[in-house]
């Protein structure tokens, strides 16, 4: 019989379940995600679903819902917000916070504030979009979740629009890198001020936070965030040889902790994962025992190829076995699911693959139950 990596097929009778996700990969980050863009398939998690506190990479989904109303029509990149007293006090440079350095009564352009929010990541420049949209950043936040809410980001809730810290203002890494993975595939033309590595505002020019920018091949984009109580974290993506990946890492304890760190995992992201193609669709997997049948037994297949990424050494210690009631009670309709594959890999949680039928099988009459009945009781374990 085959098997994806080589191993013996094993036939079993009860479900597996609960299988622990050992992990290949060590980081010191307290959370770190690595995804595959494409298919969105996580690759490796370190409390990847655990809410935790975003800091500026909140900023991440405020632009995103700007993008969404861009999208709609509702504004333009020319419409004009004007910035408020309040915008100011809480996010200007008086704060100490980041800052596109905006002057009470300015009225920059929707197309700037983005980039103050992005490339910047100014504070200031989210309160006025979020003044400008929604009269209120509470409002624009309250909006912030139910749109996460809907894209179903479930760990997401927000309290800002900046990332400053508040009570059960939390989003998971998974959900960062699933909101990373949504803008780069939705919203390209807007993506691209991700890469952008500078920004100049009343005279003042201010560097992109993005360490990997520049400095990490294929890197464009994302996201930095800091507080004292979240640590360092980053947003990052990147391109290479036709492959995207996008990382998310928490918690650090300083800034070159946080990009030396980040460095190493994109190169990871790259290097150590690969996808191979199982294809089983040429004929049966395996045959299985079939009771009160007029055959004995009964072919299952794989309907379709699929791709699975993991790790490369993962790929030598991976298991597979076949999942079934035994035996299986005819008749039996071809096409129909009657088992499954789990194809079980280090550093991932278990793949569950359908097997159908390879043919249909006839329950046996009367006269023949009772030959079955009988053979039964007298060979119990054939």
């Amino acid at each position: 019989m085959r098997s994806l990596f080589g191993t013996c097929l094993m036939f079993m009778s009860v479900f597996i379940s609960g299988l622990s996700t050992a992990q290949i990969i060590e980081t010191e980050a307290e959370y770190a995600v690595i995804m595959d863009h494409n298919t969105g398939e996580v690759l490796y998690a370190k409390n990847g679903d655990v809410p935790m506190i975003p800091a500026s990479m909140t900023k991440i989904m405020t632009a995103h819902l700007v993008f969404t109303r861009l999208e709609a029509g509702e504004i333009t990149l020319e419409d004009r917000f004007t910035v408020s007293e309040n915008a100011w006090r809480k996010g200007g440079w008086a704060t100490g916070g980041s800052t596109m350095g905006l002057q009470i009564g300015e009225t920059p352009t929707v197309e700037e504030l983005l980039r103050g929010v992005i490339v910047l990541s100014g504070n200031d420049a989210c309160i006025v979009l979020a003044e400008g949209l929604a009269g209120s950043e509470e409002a624009f936040a309250r909006e912030m979740t139910d749109l996460a809410q809907d894209m179903g980001l479930t760990s997401a809730t927000f309290k800002n629009t900046s990332g400053l810290d508040e009570e059960g203002h939390r989003i998971s890494a998974i959900d960062l890198a699933r909101l990373a993975q949504i803008d780069i595939a939705k919203f390209p033309e807007y993506y691209s001020y991700y890469a952008e590595r500078e920004m100049t505002w009343n005279g003042i020019t201010q560097a992109n936070r993005n360490p990997l920018l520049g400095a990490s091949q294929g890197v464009d984009g994302l996201k930095t965030g800091h507080l004292s109580v979240s640590g360092y974290g980053l947003t990052a993506s990147a391109q290479r040889g036709g492959k995207r990946r996008i990382i998310v890492l928490n918690g650090m304890p300083t800034s070159a902790a946080r990009a030396q760190e980040a460095e190493r995992l994109m190169r990871l992201a790259f290097s150590s994962f690969e996808t191979q193609t199982l294809d089983l669709t040429g004929g049966r997997v395996a045959e299985l025992d079939v009771w009160l049948g007029e055959a004995r037994q009964v072919g299952v297949s794989i309907e379709e190829p699929i791709e699975v990424t993991a790790h490369i050494r993962a790929f030598d210690r991976g298991t597979t076995e076949i999942v079934y009631q035994s035996p299986i009670t005819a008749p039996i309709e071809k096409g129909e699911e009657i088992a499954q594959m789990i194809i079980t890999l280090e550093g991932k949680d278990p793949i569950e693959l359908p097997l159908v039928a390879t043919e249909s099988v006839g329950r046996l009459d009367f006269l023949g139950k009772a030959i079955e009945g009988l053979s039964y009781r007298l060979n119990p374990d054939s």
